[in-house]
């Protein structure tokens, strides 16, 4: 075992004006004009080892604080302490408070697209395979996503879109957006949302069928909304479900739904007749993924964006204030 060197060996004395003189000057050095720590070593004649703990011991003993504020014009518009707080409450890996309002309209859809794809133009790697689902929000991010130095290997839906109506998810738009920006390759899911338990059965069994949902199950990044239980829902205004199917979700406690697969309010997946009958990422596939995007707000989203922070299927969330503080505020009463 070495012993300890003294203060002489270490080339500071220990309790002494000339001490705290040195370790000032070797931290502003450091920490305001920049130095290395060689260059400390040169300009105060000590070895290199020595302006290292310098610096250290500086800030051991309170002799530096750092402060990071945000200019004067953004600070009503930025809330790093709040996403700290919730990246801690919820073991996220980031979150992102936009100060728009998320309320449902072509307006609030945009402002979370901008948010979302900020994120996702950071977190997309040129080898990756990105899954997204279908929604007005994942288009808002599609239609914002102008990263020039972004990409991905393809791009792949994550749930059927076929309906018994004509109705207009935004699919298909989303899937060409996203692949031209990413430069990837597309990968369509032909399918509908629900079809007979069966026919989801031979559809997995189908060399061809299957390759775009084995693809999407596998992504590395995943992108997604998250659907309320309700008659304003999207899977219910495009006759995905109707009544009957939504009063027993209702009845089982759902709260949400990511590609049209549903979980209560502590995130776990209700046993509902749709179970079995689904096209889409399973729930615990989502859990899986690395990168998780959760990008969604509002009032009329806020039971089932903590259904799924509860439930771990996101690793990122873009939000709104007024819903953040919402989520934290009934985390800390479940406490």
């Amino acid at each position: 075992m070495t012993a300890p060197q003294s203060p002489r060996q270490s080339g500071v004395t220990a309790d002494s004006g000339q001490d705290i003189r040195l370790l000032l000057r070797a931290a502003t050095m450091y920490h305001l004009e920049g130095a290395t720590q060689a260059e400390i070593a040169a300009r105060l004649g000590v070895s290199r080892p020595t302006a290292g703990r310098l610096v250290s011991r500086a800030r051991a003993q309170g002799l530096v604080t750092v402060t990071v504020a945000a200019p004067d014009h953004l600070g009503s518009s930025i809330h790093p302490d709040t996403e700290r707080a919730m990246e801690k409450a919820f073991g996220l890996d980031e979150v992102l408070i936009m100060d728009s309002p998320a309320d449902g309209t072509p307006s609030g859809d945009a402002a979370l697209g901008r948010s979302g794809s900020s994120v996702l133009a950071r977190r997309i790697q040129p080898t990756d395979t990105f899954g997204f689902t279908w929604g007005p929000e994942q288009v808002a991010v599609a239609d914002a996503l102008t990263a020039r130095n972004a990409s991905c290997r393809r791009v792949v839906q994550m749930d059927g879109s076929m309906s018994s109506v004509d109705y207009h998810t935004g699919v298909d738009h989303a899937l060409s957006r996203f692949s031209e920006q990413l430069r990837a390759q597309p990968m369509r899911l032909i399918a509908p949302l629900y079809a007979d338990a069966d026919t989801v059965t031979a559809m997995r069994r189908d060399s061809i069928l299957s390759q775009p949902l084995l693809a999407a199950e596998n992504a590395e990044v995943m992108l997604f909304g998250v659907g309320s239980v309700s008659t304003s829902t999207t899977l219910f205004e495009g006759a995905f479900i109707d009544s009957a199917v939504l009063g027993e979700l209702e009845n089982l406690g759902a709260v949400g739904e990511i590609g049209g697969r549903f979980y209560d309010i502590d995130g776990v997946p209700v046993d509902s007749s749709l179970v079995g009958r689904t096209v889409s990422v399973p729930l615990d596939r989502v859990h899986e993924c690395t990168t998780t995007i959760l990008v969604s707000g509002g009032a009329h989203r806020q039971e089932s964006i903590l259904g799924a922070l509860r439930g771990g299927f996101a690793t990122i969330l873009v939000t709104d204030l007024d819903t953040s503080r919402w989520l934290m505020s009934e985390q800390k009463g479940q406490r």
